[in-house]
């Protein structure tokens, strides 16, 4: 067989540049977690791998060999290879990836040669490249000063962020808010395919040569999705810069983020009438997830306004009833919260101040 490997020392440039890579796993192994850049061909369906899994458990691997190509062979085989030259003439330069460089690798890459192409597949595999990320997620705390942003719901932390670029997303890259009221309309990733596009993002800062790091307070799980735990053990002990903001623009922004766009997202994606129903449900059911928090009588007073504010969007067109609710939200549930939480924390802060002179603080740190 060929020995065209891309190389372990090239992972880091892979991830960097988005490089594209074919991935021949399972689609049951792919679903699971992949890198951002790869896209699935597999060369067996879950089905045949699951034979031929337990084919090699029971008889070895040459039995195993034997009992996959029989079953990709003939009309099967080479629709998978035209599928693979197809991928390949979009993407010339791609790279070809199994679970460990092996012989999933090596056998497509040899079929592909015998159809013309000859493409390299990635030394180690899926396996090598994942121990990778999560090696740099462990260590990047440690290779420059690491703040945490910190403020109070509805304060603009991320809007804050993106204009940084010594900042990483964690909620952007879990696809969550981190709140109840947090989920995207899209869904969020599974937990490895989070953690790959993690290491991604700390790869890309530290190619920046930033002074520093800074990423958003978050509890241990943003949604469903876990935050390393090497990466959280040092975010609660670095210190905190908190970000001031006015209640009125506090309230502005939750309208915009809890209403507006979640409201807009539902209708484009599933029409007028069945996108309010989603949205109203979306309402109702982020309330009922903090229930147990705040108390039977004061969740239902909470799903009273909601059902009116609701009411007075879809007669009216107008959005400003739910200020009603939001404003509670904050004076009995978010704001002692996160009070209770930051006094717990004093000793920490290191800044304290609006955007601006936040913005200001981290300019002066960075230039020194």
């Amino acid at each position: 067989m060929s020995q065209n490997i891309v190389a372990k020392s090239a992972y880091k440039q892979i991830m960097l540049s988005g490089h594209p890579i074919l991935d021949v796993r399972a689609p049951i192994e792919f679903n699971k977690g992949a890198f951002p850049s790869s896209f699935n061909l597999p060369l067996m369906q879950d089905s045949e791998r699951q034979k031929v899994g337990t084919c090699y458990k029971n008889k070895g691997q040459d039995a195993a060999i034997e009992l996959g190509h029989t079953l990709v062979r003939g009309k099967v085989k080479q629709g998978r290879v035209d599928a693979w030259l197809e991928y390949f003439e979009q993407n010339p330069t791609a790279y070809l990836c199994c679970f460990r460089g092996g012989l999933r690798s090596q056998l497509t890459q040899q079929w592909l040669k015998e159809a013309g192409v000859d493409v390299p597949y990635i030394e180690g595999g899926y396996k090598a490249m994942r121990q990778y990320l999560i090696e740099i997620i462990d260590t990047s705390p440690s290779l420059q000063p690491m703040f945490i942003l910190s403020g109070i719901t509805g304060s603009g932390k991320t809007d804050f962020l993106i204009k940084r670029t010594e900042s990483v997303d964690l909620e952007g890259i879990a696809h969550h808010r981190g709140s109840s009221f947090g989920r995207y309309h899209e869904g969020q990733p599974t937990q490895i395919n989070f953690e790959n596009q993690l290491a991604v993002e700390l790869l890309k800062h530290q190619q920046r040569n930033e002074k520093c790091l800074v990423v958003e307070d978050e509890s241990f799980l943003i949604g469903r999705s876990a935050i390393p735990q090497a990466f959280y053990s040092a975010m609660q002990t670095t210190q905190i810069l908190v970000l001031d903001e006015s209640n009125e623009n506090r309230h502005a922004r939750l309208l915009e983020e809890y209403v507006h766009k979640m409201h807009s997202g539902y209708v484009e994606r599933l029409g007028e009438e069945e996108g309010f129903s989603a949205f109203s449900n979306y309402l109702s059911q982020s309330i009922t997830g903090i229930k147990k928090r705040l108390g039977g009588q004061l969740h239902d007073e909470f799903q009273s306004i909601i059902s009116n504010a609701l009411k007075v969007q879809l007669q009216n067109n107008s959005t400003e009833a739910h200020l009603e609710w939001i404003s509670l939200l904050l004076t009995k549930y978010y704001d002692p919260m996160y009070q209770y939480q930051l006094d717990k924390k004093q000793t920490r802060i290191l800044f304290k101040g609006d955007h601006q002179a936040m913005h200001e603080w981290l300019n002066h740190y960075s230039a020194k």
